[in-house]
C-alpha cells in the first residue's frame, strides 16, 4: 500500500493546526501546562517537598521539579495544581495551611487564579480568602482583605509558564467548555478533511488512508467529559468517501483511556501515562476495539484496525502490551476473518524485533514502525546527505530483515519528508523524499505518510506534492496479500 495519515482530524494535535486553540481564554493555562510560583516579597518559590505528599513550603531559591506544578483546568479562572509526584495542592479552608497531600482533586483542591498583565497572580479559595506566603515560609489561607499587586504583598506571586506543550482533545474541549468546543470541533471536522481530499489522494496514486481516532468514539453521541461526540459519524463519511474512490482505510486507535504515551495525540490531560497500570483502562480500550470492529468489519473500505498507536516503551511494559494485543486480535477476528490487525511498535528505546516473536495472531497481522529522522539526539548533527545515507544504510537493512523474519507484514505507518538539518535545500528534500519512498516501498505491507495537512509545510503531504518536494512516480496497484 501507499498511504497517507489523516492526522489532526478526529484526534486533535495542536501543532498541526494551532489556530484551533486561539479562542480559548487564558490559553497559556490549559490542562497540563507546567507553572512555577515565586513569592514576590520573599523571592522564594512555592515547593511541594519531595514532589508532594505533605508539606508545601515557600523557601526555594530556584525552581526544579518540586517547584513545578501541572495545571488541571476547571474553568478559565479555576485550577487544580498537580505536583511532580502526582499529588494535588490542597487547603482545608480559611486559616488553613496548604499542603500537597491530596491524591485526587475536589473543592478543597480548586483555587481561583487572578492574573494581571505583568505575570502576577493571586490564589483564592472558594470562600474568597487569599493565600499568602507566611513569614514561616508556608502557604497559608489567611491574607486579610483583598491584596494589591505590589512587590511587597505576601499574597502576590510571579507565575512562570515552564511549559505549555499539550494541545490535544482534552485541552481543546476543557479549555473552551463543552458548548463552544462542540462548535469548534464540528466546524473543524466538517472542513479539515473533505471528499475533495480523497479525490486528490486518488489522483496521486494513494490507495490507503490511516485514520486516527480517539477512544471516546465508542461512546458517541455523549462521550465522557470533556470529550465531544460526533466523530463516529465523520468516520462513517470517510469510509464512504474512500469507497467512492477505491481507497482502503486503516482505523487507528490513536488515543487510549488514560493515555499510552503521555502525549497530546493520546489525549493525555497532563502528560502522565495511566493506561498500562489500570486494568479498567485496558478493558475499556478492548471495548473500543470491539466497537470499531463490529461497526466497520463488513464495510468494503476497511483494510484493517490498528489496536493502539505509539505505546511508550518507557511506560508500557512489553508483557502488558503483548497481552492487550493478543486480546485485541481475537476481538477483531470475532467480527472479521480478513481485516488486517495492526500492532504498533513501542516508541522510545525498544527493539524493532520485539513483537515478531510474540505470537500475536496467526492471520493477516502487521507490525507498524514509525520512521522519523528526528526526535533523537542521533539526528541532531546529521547533514542532509547523512540523513539520506541513513535511509539506505540503516532503514533499508532493517526493513529487509523484518521482511524476512517470517512473521507479521511490515508497515512504515508514519514517516515525513522533514529533516532535522539546517542545510536542507529543495534538492536535498527531493532526494530525501525519493530515498524514503524507494526504501519504504520495500516494506511488505507498505507505508503511510504523516500527514495529509499540516501548518508546517514539510509535514504537509499535499504541499510536498504540489511544490515538487516529494515525487511518488507512478501509482502502484493495490496489493492483495
Amino acid at each position: 500500500i501507499r498511504g497517507v495519515n489523516l492526522g489532526g482530524w478526529l484526534v486533535i494535535e495542536g501543532w498541526i493546526k494551532p489556530s484551533l486553540f486561539d479562542g480559548i481564554p487564558n490559553n497559556d493555562m490549559i490542562d497540563g501546562t507546567e507553572i512555577q510560583l515565586q513569592s514576590l516579597p520573599q523571592g522564594k518559590y512555592v515547593s511541594a517537598e519531595n514532589g508532594g505528599g505533605g508539606t508545601v513550603s515557600v523557601d526555594k531559591d530556584s525552581p526544579s521539579s518540586w517547584e513545578t506544578f501541572r495545571l488541571w483546568r476547571v474553568s478559565e479562572s479555576e485550577f487544580q495544581f498537580r505536583t511532580s509526584g502526582g499529588w494535588f495542592l490542597t487547603c482545608g479552608g480559611d486559616g488553613s495551611t496548604a499542603t500537597a497531600a491530596a491524591t485526587s482533586p475536589s473543592s478543597y483542591e480548586t483555587f481561583y487564579v487572578e492574573r494581571n498583565n505583568d505575570g502576577r497572580v493571586h490564589l483564592k479559595l472558594g470562600t474568597g480568602t487569599y493565600l499568602q506566603a507566611s513569614k514561616a515560609n508556608l502557604l497559608t489561607a489567611d491574607y486579610p482583605g483583598t491584596p494589591g499587586w505590589d512587590d511587597n504583598n505576601p499574597a502576590t506571586f510571579q507565575i512562570t509558564i515552564a511549559s505549555n506543550n499539550l494541545h490535544g482533545d482534552y485541552q481543546l474541549a476543557n479549555g473552551y467548555g463543552h458548548d463552544k468546543a462542540v462548535d469548534v470541533l464540528k466546524t473543524h471536522r466538517n472542513n479539515f478533511i473533505t471528499v475533495e481530499d480523497f479525490d486528490f489522494l486518488y489522483r496521486h496514486g494513494i490507495n490507503t488512508v490511516r485514520i486516527p481516532v480517539g477512544w471516546w468514539i465508542a461512546y458517541d453521541p455523549n462521550p465522557p467529559s470533556p470529550f465531544v461526540g460526533g466523530s463516529s459519524e465523520v468516520l462513517d463519511n470517510a469510509l464512504e468517501w474512500a469507497r467512492a474512490f477505491g481507497i482502503k482505510c486503516i482505523i487507528d486507535l490513536h488515543a487510549a483511556p488514560g493515555s499510552q504515551n503521555g502525549m497530546e495525540h493520546s489525549a493525555s490531560r497532563d502528560g502522565t501515562v495511566g493506561w498500562p497500570t489500570s486494568t479498567d483502562f485496558i478493558s475499556q480500550t478492548l471495548h473500543v476495539i470491539d466497537f470499531l470492529a463490529s461497526r466497520y468489519s463488513t464495510h468494503p473500505s476497511l483494510l484493517g484496525i490498528e489496536l493502539l498507536n505509539e505505546p511508550s516503551a518507557a511506560s508500557v511494559p512489553l508483557d502488558t502490551l503483548v497481552s492487550f494485543y493478543r486480546q485485541g486480535y481475537q476481538i477483531v477476528r470475532k467480527h472479521s476473518s480478513t481485516a488486517y490487525v495492526v500492532f504498533c511498535q513501542r516508541i522510545g528505546n525498544a527493539d524493532p524485533m520485539e513483537l515478531y516473536g510474540a505470537d500475536l495472531g496467526s492471520q493477516n497481522t502487521v507490525i507498524d514502525l514509525h520512521y522519523y529522522n528526528m526526535f533523537d539526539t542521533f539526528f541532531v548533527n546529521l547533514s542532509s546527505l547523512d540523513n539520506i545515507q541513513f535511509i539506505y544504510r540503516s532503514r533499508q537493512s532493517q526493513i529487509q530483515a523484518l521482511n524476512s523474519a517470517n512473521g507479521p507484514l511490515v508497515f512504515i505507518g508514519e514517516w515525513v519528508n522533514e529533516l532535522n538539518s539546517s542545510d536542507g535545500s529543495p534538492m536535498s528534500y527531493q532526494d530525501f523524499g525519493h530515498a524514503q519512498v524507494t526504501v519504504y516501498d520495500e516494506a511488505s505491507f507498505g507505508w503511510a505518510y504523516w500527514t495529509l495537512k499540516n501548518d508546517r509545510k514539510h509535514w504537509d503531504f499535499e504541499w510536498n506534492l504540489k511544490n515538487n518536494y516529494l515525487q511518488l512516480g507512478n501509482g502502484v496497484p493495490f496489493r492483495l496479500f
